[in-house]
This record gives C-alpha cells, sequence and structure tokens, in this order.
C-alpha cells in the first residue's frame, strides 16, 4: 500500500465512502450522504504533514455526524495510530483543533465535521 492508499485507507475504515477531494463527483453527480472528502498530503521521514477530512451528513441533528467524528478520535485514541506502508510506517496523530463544526448556507440540513489530523511518514521516499 502506498502512501495515498494509506490515507484512503484510513479515512474508508469508519464505514462510509470516502473521497480524495480532487475526486469528489460533480453537483450534477453528487454522492448521496453521509461520505468523507479527505486531503492527501505526503511527504518523506523527518517532516510532519496536516492532512484534515470532512464528515458529511444531512440532517437536523448534529447526533450521527458527531457521532462518527468521536469514532474517529477512538480509533486514534489519545496517542496515534501507526498505518504499515510500502517501505515503512505513516503514524497518525490528532491535530488541534482536531474537530470543528460547520454548517452550509445552501442547505440548512447539512451537518459537517472538519477533522484535523497530522502524520508522518516514516519512509525514505
Amino acid at each position: 500500500m502506498d502512501k495515498a492508499q494509506a490515507i484512503q485507507a484510513f479515512w474508508e475504515g469508519f464505514g462510509l465512502t470516502a473521497y480524495d477531494e480532487a475526486t469528489v463527483p460533480t453537483a450534477e453527480n453528487a454522492p448521496p450522504f453521509p461520505y468523507i472528502t479527505y486531503s492527501v498530503v505526503t511527504d518523506s521521514i523527518g517532516n510532519t504533514v496536516n492532512l484534515s477530512g470532512d464528515i458529511w451528513y444531512r440532517s437536523y441533528s448534529w447526533q450521527e455526524v458527531t457521532k462518527k467524528a468521536n469514532e474517529i478520535a477512538e480509533y486514534i485514541g489519545y496517542g496515534h495510530r501507526v498505518m504499515k506502508i510500502d517501505g515503512g510506517y505513516v503514524w497518525i496523530v490528532k491535530g488541534t483543533p482536531f474537530a470543528q463544526r460547520m454548517g452550509d448556507d445552501s442547505d440548512d440540513q447539512i451537518r459537517r465535521i472538519h477533522i484535523n489530523l497530522q502524520a508522518e511518514f516514516l519512509t525514505a521516499y
């Protein structure tokens, strides 16, 4: 599994369809809620990068989207989560702030929580 595949696998591990921000279907072909969008940023050993993801739900309540954000937080835990990748590992920790609620001006039922993470790629490439 390469670095981008590891990021995809991380976000898909929470039971929702996950889209790289660069591959989200257009408005005409918008995916059904809920889903996750995420950024792909990679580097090599010794450098920490910021990763982010957005959890999208359509509801009048924050309950389900908050539950999913909490699931991600619990998966990472108080320390970190390590994933094996080709040629090494990726070390993932919670960013600051970890989670931020966001609405959508175009639709008052859209609930989005923005997640911040930090990752260090423990690879030589």
